[in-house]
């Protein structure tokens, strides 16, 4: 068990959260939420020895193990894959090596041998024996084939290494798991790999995560970091969300009486606990239904952006269409025998298990690199919005937003400007804020308030949640559902991708898949795994 107490963390006059007391307990998960900027990441480097507080204290059960997962990906570039997965339990990696410095030694004596038995006892305690079968189970699970498990760190990707880090602290099964962001750069089976180990896991889970998909199949607590404080609501994401959401409703509505109001709440609650008591995790040992409370339920004082787009004029029937069209750089196939025909109101998710390979079709369908092979061809009433994957060209000089907004408008007044941005949250001084300086985030949110600007009748998306926190994730998500127009996009964004789209497009070394289903019945469809495997072999 956790216990924190009055708790504070304070950057000169700016105070991140303060008298914070809560306790995280054995057999739950607690996916912690917040703005960027709250204080997540900072509050779990706290939890986890690494940075001090202002004031108070965190205690945790005496002899109990902790495991975070690191941030640094060179961290151990010269040791062997499997090693650094076994370092991730420290006492038994401690262990293996005083043993095996004692059995090396030359002249191995009589007190040697009785140290040595005494290691054998406790390392065969520890289960150390399965320990390297145990660690090599998680590389295979989180991707990593066994051909690398012997090479050294430096020779792994930057997504292969992230996985290696992540199997180094699920390693030993820790009494605590300290994660942020664990899903980075994972692929969408890695992710199912991982969510189902969370699940089945028996001790305390601490996440942060943006991956909302992840957080409902995980997430037995909601920790929310909002305006100072920190609270813990019982249930997942989708949960928080939605009952903070009537709340909110609930208070704006004076007329309502306290009874009505109670019963609606309860009524909320047993629908959810009904389709809840179907998934995966009502059959863990995380009894999440059995916490759902009524008083559990607040209004939430986030703020989410107003993303609305409002095509100019209706699309005619010719989308877009390509003909083998073909990308193969230095050996890589990108994609090959592309051969599509978008129709109206399509909305499309391109995935590919070949890295850049989305990125690089949008880059060429957008004009940003040229046709290497084949064509394509817009429909004369496309009005286009991208949002590319690097953005960085858009950003290059000192304009203030309202200026900056203001060079991809037709209407040049002020106050209609101001509005767009409004939308995304950027108000009074912030609209003055240079354009060079802003946060990932904030520079999503300004392309998204050109993108509406815009009134497209297409949506060209490259990976667009992307640096954006929760509450501007939810609105993006809302706004794509909402748009009557056609939609190309990628996204690691299970939750965006399975509401928002109706059709599979997937890039293979031999071609391409298409498939008029949605993202989850794709991912399960046996006949869909079958033709992969032929693609991918």
């Amino acid at each position: 068990m956790i216990s924190v107490d009055n708790l504070s963390l304070k950057f000169g006059k700016r105070t991140l959260f303060e008298d914070v007391n809560l306790k995280f307990t054995p057999g739950n998960c607690y996916g912690v939420i917040g703005a960027n900027g709250a204080g997540k990441s900072t509050f779990l480097k706290i939890i986890s020895g690494k940075q001090d507080s202002t004031t108070g204290s965190i205690n945790i059960t005496p002899g109990q193990r902790m495991a975070v997962l690191k941030q640094d990906h060179f961290e151990y570039e010269d040791i062997e894959v499997l090693k650094v997965v076994l370092m991730g339990h420290k006492k038994l990696f401690s262990i293996m090596k005083e043993k095996d410095d004692l059995y090396m030694k030359p002249d191995f004596s009589e007190e040697d041998g009785i140290k040595a038995s005494e290691l054998e006892a406790e390392f065969a305690e520890m289960d150390g024996w399965n320990a390297e079968s145990d660690a090599a189970a998680l590389l295979s699970g989180l991707g990593i084939s066994e051909d690398l498990h012997y090479q050294p760190m430096s020779q792994l990707a930057g997504n292969q290494k992230v996985r290696v880090l992540l199997a180094q602290a699920l390693f030993g099964n820790p009494d605590i798991l300290v994660l942020d962001e664990p899903t980075n750069d994972l692929d969408a089976e890695t992710i199912v790999w991982l969510e189902n180990f969370l699940v089945n896991f028996k001790n305390l889970v601490i996440v942060v995560s943006h991956d909302r998909h992840f957080l409902d199949a995980v997430s037995t607590h909601i920790v929310d970091i909002d305006f100072g404080k920190i609270k813990i609501y019982s249930g997942n994401y989708t949960f928080w969300y939605e009952s903070s959401q009537l709340a909110l409703k609930q208070r704006a509505d004076q007329n309502k009486k306290a009874e009505e109001k109670r019963k609606e709440l309860q009524a909320f609650i047993d629908r959810f606990s009904a389709n809840v008591a179907k998934s995966k995790q009502a059959t863990s040992r995380k009894k999440m239904l059995e916490k759902l409370n009524v008083d559990d339920i607040e209004p939430s004082t986030r703020k989410y952006p107003g993303i609305i787009f409002k095509p100019e004029r209706e699309a005619g029937d010719q989308i877009f269409m390509t003909e083998n069209l073909e990308l193969i750089e230095n050996g890589v196939t990108y994609f090959t025998d592309v051969n599509l025909m978008v129709d109206k109101g399509d909305k499309i998710a391109f995935i590919s298990k070949t890295k850049q390979a989305v990125n690089k079709f949008f880059q060429t369908i957008m004009g940003e690199i040229p046709v290497q092979s084949g064509s394509f061809k817009w429909g004369v009433t496309i009005n286009k919005a991208y949002l590319p994957n690097d953005n960085s060209k858009f950003f290059n000089n000192d304009q203030n937003l309202i200026d900056w907004l203001s060079q991809y408008s037709d209407n040049q007044e002020e106050a209609y400007v101001r509005t767009f941005l409004g939308r995304m949250l950027f108000t009074g001084e912030e609209t003055f804020k240079k354009s060079s300086v802003l946060s990932g985030g904030e520079k999503v949110r300004c392309m998204i308030s050109r993108m509406m600007l815009q009134n497209p009748n297409l949506l060209v998306m490259d990976e667009p949640t992307n640096h954006l926190d929760l509450e501007s994730i939810t609105a993006f998500n809302n706004a794509v559902v909402d748009f009557n127009g056609t939609v190309l996009m990628s996204s690691y964004d299970h939750a965006f991708v399975q509401s928002s789209v109706n059709r599979i497009i997937e890039f293979t070394p031999k071609g391409t898949i298409d498939r008029r289903m949605e993202y989850d019945d794709y991912l399960e469809s046996e006949q869909v795994k079958s033709v992969r495997e032929e693609m991918y072999a």
